[in-house]
């Protein structure tokens, strides 16, 4: 029992707040724009009696949304914060609050009921509710956006992995007439580029950057390379390893990429430079 009323304290705190915001929103609501005629009051009585108004809404908010649900609670459903779906919890908000209205400006108020003023107390009653579904729509929200969050980070961890695993493979490449091949580590191939018959290798020996030279044509290369995603064509005599990039830079109409520690600057056709653009 105890332990029922422990938990019923820390959910009323939770929510304590939006509560009490919308319980004095209505009673600054009535008492400015007075929706109902309570001439006779003086002004200590007039905020007495709306104070009546904002309280009963903030103890029916207290009652359905959290200390029914709480008392109703099995042990199962102890992770739940709602018994009831949110515009069913709403819709009882409502009624209760247009019938306990309507009963407390009758009898405390000496207000004569006619079909306006139930129309305006229902009006009001309907504050509560849409503003309390707002709440949890919002709340709905930043938590999934949290979920996505964490899944995101998840991902990107993955792919981290997978892009170390992939640089870690060795790529081989083979010249035209399979006299000479040539191996190397996808993380040491900076860039290929087309030199007349040959192709140039330039890949990186610890910090110092070398050139390789082997008879073939960089389609064929291409072709050979296809299968890792690490290497993308930027110019019809250039392919790229996009770990190296930099940055791409544009003067112009003319487009190149800045390489990490290389001097030489490599060309970007426009033929390429939309899928470059998505791939960085």
């Amino acid at each position: 029992m105890n332990n029922k009323l422990e938990q019923l304290v820390e959910d009323v705190k939770k929510e304590l707040r939006i509560l009490l915001s919308i319980s004095f929103g209505v009673f600054l609501f009535v008492l400015f724009f007075r929706p109902f005629p309570f001439i006779g009051f003086d002004i200590n009585n007039s905020l007495l009696f709306v104070g009546g108004l904002g309280t009963i809404v903030f103890v029916i908010m207290v009652l359905i949304r959290i200390t029914i649900p709480r008392i109703l609670r099995t042990k199962k459903q102890e992770s739940q914060m709602l018994l009831l779906p949110s515009y069913l919890n709403g819709f009882i908000i409502l009624a209760l609050s247009s019938v306990a209205f309507v009963f407390y400006l009758r009898y405390v108020g000496l207000v004569s009921i006619t079909f306006f003023i139930t129309f305006r107390v229902v009006l009001i009653c309907l504050a509560p509710p849409v503003s309390l579904g707002i709440y949890d729509l919002i709340n709905e929200l930043k938590q999934q956006n949290e979920i996505l969050i964490i899944e995101k980070k998840i991902i990107q961890k993955q792919v981290e992995k997978y892009e170390e695993n992939a640089l870690n493979k060795s790529i081989e490449f083979i010249s035209e007439n399979n006299s000479e091949n040539f191996s190397l580590l996808i993380s040491d191939v900076v860039l290929i580029k087309s030199a007349d018959n040959y192709v140039e290798i330039v890949f990186k020996e610890g910090e110092i950057f070398k050139k390789k030279l082997i008879r073939n044509t960089l389609k064929n290369i291409e072709v050979q390379i296809k299968q890792y995603s690490n290497f993308l064509r930027c110019h019809r005599i250039c392919i790229v390893n996009l770990h190296y990039i930099e940055r791409l830079n544009r003067s112009n109409n003319n487009h190149w990429l800045t390489v990490k520690g290389f001097d030489e600057q490599v060309p970007v056709s426009r033929q390429y430079l939309l899928k470059l653009k998505e791939a960085l």
